[in-house]
């Protein structure tokens, strides 16, 4: 799964790179959520690897604070240019004659961004204050990662202040880009509403059905996992369902994307078409 992930997000890097067709604000950011995808598995998934094939479970205690830090970035990074995401579509569907001026190359560098450097200080900041809280020895995390609740609970210290800030950060920004999502998506349901063609309606809700794809497998895998968490207190099942959005998830979204998207799949046959025309003219050199 980690290689598929990895096999499949990156030839959209590089078709949405070289192909000058997909220099568009939608291309951009959904090659900057492949990167993200690949970067989200490669947090967790190399290192449970390496402990199923060597049979060591143990981690260093640098090593969990980096990877929660990781961890936590790049999970804030797919829900903000998932918001950014549903912004763009927003604005073709709702405001399509004045796309190209709204939605310019440095407003999408500067969304961007703001997405990285929100995501960043969100990550440090819970990263930092993991660090101040003193733990037992020999501990054991009920999980294939070092889980940011899964940490707190195991500290010997009082976590009630980290607790507060990790649920204000998820309910602010994990919340607040849903409503982002719930915000744009429900002017272009109603912009779709007030197209009087079928045809026309079908065209407009396609060009963002993929999107609202992968929100709605992001979401509902990340809620599912952790109000079932909180509903059965089994961290065994947890960490089990955490798969779903911490591999699955990442996996499935290039496949929605370029599987639903006939400019994914031109750019993907041209590039690897151009990549056996390549080989072949340096074979015959």
């Amino acid at each position: 799964m980690y290689l598929v992930t990895v096999l499949v997000n990156l030839p959209i890097i590089l078709a949405t790179v070289s192909d000058s067709h997909l220099h568009t604000p939608m291309y951009f950011f959904l090659s900057n959520l492949s990167f993200v995808d690949i970067c989200f598995v490669s947090t967790t998934v190399p290192k449970m690897l390496m402990n199923m094939q060597t049979q060591s479970k143990v981690i260093s205690y640098a090593g969990c604070v980096t990877q929660m830090y990781f961890f936590i970035l790049y999970v804030g990074l797919d829900s903000f240019l998932l918001t950014v995401m549903a912004y763009d579509r927003f604005v073709a569907i709702c405001h399509p004659l004045h796309y190209t001026i709204i939605m310019n190359p440095r407003l999408c560098a500067l969304l961007v961004l703001a997405s990285w450097i929100m995501s960043a200080l969100n990550a440090l900041l819970q990263s930092l204050m993991v660090s101040q809280l003193t733990f037992c020895t020999e501990l054991e995390i009920p999980h294939f990662f070092c889980e940011l609740n899964s940490i707190i609970h195991l500290a010997c210290s009082d976590t009630f202040f980290i607790d507060m800030v990790m649920y204000f950060s998820a309910i602010l920004l994990g919340g607040g880009s849903l409503v982002g999502i719930l915000y744009s998506y429900s002017k272009i349901v109603s912009s779709i509403h007030a197209i009087s063609s079928a045809q026309g309606k079908y065209k407009a809700f396609s060009t963002c059905s993929s999107h609202l794809s992968v929100v709605s497998l992001f979401y509902c895998t990340i809620l599912g996992v952790y109000l079932s968490s909180a509903a059965t207190h089994n961290s065994h099942s947890s960490a089990t369902a955490s798969v779903m959005y911490t591999v699955a998830t990442p996996m499935l979204n290039p496949f929605i994307y370029s599987l639903r998207n006939k400019d994914i799949k031109r750019a993907l046959k041209r590039f690897f078409e151009g990549r056996n025309k390549e080989s072949f003219f340096n074979k015959c050199l």
